[in-house]
């Protein structure tokens, strides 16, 4: 089994844990060598409500004053901050995190506690 396939099995089974939940939006987590990105997703998983990324203008600004990439704990932090703001502006304060597989350490830790700093409940 390779690296991609047992993140796909991870993902599976977190996914079903979530569908046994009633009515929560989820926010789900990807991320490539480059970026990161972030979706609140609805419950039956047909719309994003809420997204942010580090290829949004306001978080390139940001990243070249300080590394110029969006592949770091620094990127991912400014896009926990900003998706908190967004679904917090929308009236969403509370989401099920979805780290699509990936582990929770590094990036994806990061992203999840700079948006629960902003004050997005998990």
């Amino acid at each position: 089994m390779n690296k991609k396939d047992s993140r796909l099995r991870r993902s599976v089974q977190t996914r079903r844990k979530i569908a046994e939940l009633n009515n929560v939006n989820r926010l789900s987590i990807f991320r490539s060598n480059l970026h990161i990105y972030a979706n609140i997703i609805t419950p039956k998983g047909d719309r994003i409500l809420v997204s942010a990324s580090t290829l949004e203008s306001k978080v390139k600004d940001q990243l070249i004053d300080k590394t110029g990439r969006g592949g770091n704990k620094y990127a991912a932090t400014i896009v926990g901050k900003l998706i908190a703001e967004k679904a917090i502006a929308l009236g969403l304060s509370s989401v099920i995190f979805d780290r699509s597989g990936f582990r929770y350490h590094g990036r994806i830790e990061a992203l999840a506690n700079a948006a629960r700093e902003a004050g997005l409940k998990f």
